[in-house]
C-alpha cells in the first residue's frame, strides 16, 4: 500500500504514488491479488480483488462466489495488509487447505493453492492497485483519528452517510461501534430525526420483540397500554441494533420483513404499519461464521450488509492514541485539575502506545478516567510474562494470563517488530531512507511500520 498527499510526492516505477511524509495523504494504494478456479464447477472463474477483503463462498454476497455443493456459504476470507496475505476459514463444514494443509488462518504465498471442498484455487499477487480515498479531515461525527486505517473509514462514512441504506458495522468490543452509527446518523440527511439504540444482547429474550415492533394492550401479561417500538419510535431517523449477532433465529425473519417491506407489526395486532426508517446493525462476531453454524439466516445477513463497515481495533492505529487521549481528556473535563498535565507528556503518552489495549478505546477512556481520579498515571494493567523480553523502558513485556495463543503470539511478534525498527533506526542514523533499504522494504511501507508502532 502507497499514499498519495496533495504536495511533494514522487512517482514509483510501477506507476503508485509516495506520498512526502510532510503532507496528509488523500489516498492509499492497495495491491490487488488474483483468485483463479483451477478445479471443480466453477474451474476457469476468475476474480480480481476490488479491496483488501474476498470473501469466497457459495452465498450471493461473496466476493467469489461458487457453485460447488461441498463450498460453505461463506468458506474463507482472504485480506491483504502491508503486502502480506492472509487466509482465514470461516468455520467452514469441510475446511480450508494452502498447498495441501489443513489451516484455520495462514499467511498465503504468492502462487499457493487453496482447496475448499472440490475446488481447488491459484492465489496470486498483482502488480496493480487499487485507490482507496482518504479523508483529510482528524474528525468524523464524533469520531477522531489521523491514522491511514481511520481516514479511509472516514472517506467511506462520508458516501455512506448520504444515503439510506443498512449498515452492518463489525469490530472487536469496545471500538466505537455505536459511535460509528451516531456519526452516520449526524452527518445524515436524517440527523433531525431521533437516533434509537437497541442493545440486542442486554434486552431479555422475551422481551425484544415488543422492544423492537412494539405491542398492543393486553398482548401478555403486563402489556397494561398500548406501546410503540424502537422502530416505530425511530421513524424519520436512525434505529442502531447494537450486538445484531446475539438476535435469536424465531427473531430474525421478523426483521428481515421489516427491513424489506419498511413494515412492522406490533405484538398482539393484526394488522401491519409502514415505518420510515434507516437501520444501522453493529456486532463483534463474525456473522460469516455464524451464518454458516446456522445461527443467523443468511438472507437477514444479506439484508443488513448493504454496507459493510470494519472498525479496526486500537492495536491497528497507535499512531491515534495521542489524539484520542486529548479527546478522552477533554471530554471528562481535565482542563486545570491536578495530575492532567502528567497525562500530556512524550513519556505517558510513549508507555500508552507499549500496551495493546484489548479492551479498544473503551478501555483507553476508562484508564484515563482513573489517572484523572486519582491525578496521577497509574500502570496500565497486565501480569508480567516469563523470560528476558523487556519493553523500551527495561519494564517486563506483559500479557494477561488468560489471553489465548494466537492473541500471546502477536504480542510477541509486535514486540519483535518494533525492537527491530528501533534498532535499524539506530544503526542507520535515524535515517529513514537508508533503513528502508536495509530492511528490503519500500519507504512508503517502512513508514507505515513506523506509525504502527508509534515511531513516527
Amino acid at each position: 500500500m502507497t499514499r498519495e498527499s496533495s504536495n511533494d510526492h514522487e512517482a514509483n516505477a510501477d506507476g503508485t504514488i509516495d506520498a512526502s511524509p510532510s503532507g496528509p495523504a488523500r489516498r492509499v494504494h492497495v495491491r490487488r491479488f488474483r483468485l483463479s478456479v483451477l478445479s471443480g464447477p466453477d474451474a476457469g472463474a476468475v476474480h480480481v480483488s476490488e479491496g483488501a477483503r474476498v470473501a469466497i463462498g457459495t452465498h450471493e454476497s461473496a466476493e467469489l462466489r461458487l457453485a460447488d455443493s461441498t463450498v460453505s456459504r461463506f468458506h474463507c476470507e482472504v485480506t491483504l495488509a502491508d503486502d502480506r496475505a492472509t487466509l482465514r476459514d470461516l468455520g467452514s463444514r469441510n475446511g480450508t487447505s494452502i498447498d495441501g494443509v489443513p489451516v484455520l488462518h495462514a499467511i498465503l504465498r504468492d502462487g499457493a493453492l487453496l482447496t475448499l471442498g472440490h475446488t481447488q484455487i491459484r492465489f496470486e499477487l498483482g502488480h496493480d492497485h487499487v485507490t482507496v480515498p482518504l479523508s483529510e479531515k482528524e474528525r468524523f461525527g464524533t469520531l477522531v483519528g489521523r491514522s491511514i486505517p481511520m481516514r479511509a473509514l472516514f472517506a467511506r462514512l462520508a458516501r455512506v452517510a448520504s444515503s439510506d441504506a443498512t449498515v452492518l458495522v463489525e469490530g472487536e468490543t469496545g471500538t466505537g461501534k455505536e459511535a460509528v452509527a451516531e456519526s452516520i446518523h449526524q452527518e445524515s440527511p436524517r440527523r433531525d430525526g431521533p437516533f434509537i439504540v437497541v442493545d440486542c444482547g442486554a434486552v431479555p429474550h422475551e422481551l425484544l420483540e415488543s422492544e423492537l415492533f412494539g405491542h398492543e394492550r393486553g398482548s401478555f401479561t403486563g402489556a397494561t397500554a398500548r406501546r410503540e417500538g424502537a422502530m416505530e419510535a425511530a421513524a424519520g431517523g436512525t434505529l442502531f441494533l447494537d450486538e445484531i449477532g446475539e438476535l435469536s433465529l424465531d427473531l430474525q425473519p421478523k426483521l428481515l420483513r421489516a427491513l424489506e417491506r419498511r413494515e412492522i407489526k406490533r405484538v398482539g395486532s393484526n394488522g401491519y404499519r409502514p415505518v420510515d426508517v434507516r437501520v444501522i446493525a453493529a456486532t463483534n462476531r463474525n456473522l460469516r461464521s455464524e451464518v454458516n453454524e446456522k445461527r443467523f439466516r443468511p438472507d437477514l445477513y444479506y439484508r443488513l450488509a448493504v454496507v459493510e463497515v470494519r472498525l479496526p481495533p486500537l492495536r491497528e492505529r497507535s499512531e491515534d492514541l495521542p489524539l484520542l487521549a486529548e479527546h478522552f481528556l477533554s471530554s471528562l473535563g481535565a482542563a486545570g485539575r491536578p495530575g492532567a498535565e502528567l497525562l500530556r507528556t512524550p513519556a505517558f503518552l510513549a508507555e500508552l502506545a507499549r500496551h495493546r489495549w484489548p479492551g479498544n478505546v473503551r478501555e483507553l477512556r476508562n484508564y484515563l478516567e482513573r489517572c484523572l481520579a486519582l491525578q496521577e498515571p497509574i500502570p496500565i494493567e497486565g501480569e508480567p510474562i516469563e523470560g528476558e523480553a523487556r519493553r523500551d523502558d527495561g519494564a517486563p513485556l506483559t500479557i494477561a494470563s488468560n489471553r489465548p495463543l494466537r492473541e500471546a503470539r502477536e504480542i510477541w511478534t509486535d514486540h519483535c517488530e518494533r525492537r527491530y525498527l528501533v534498532e535499524l533506526l539506530r544503526a542507520q542514523g535515524n535515517n529513514v531512507t537508508a533503513a528502508a533499504k536495509a530492511a528490503g522494504v519500500d519507504r512508503p511501507h517502512f513508514y507505515r511500520l513506523l506509525w504502527r508502532h508509534g515511531l513516527r
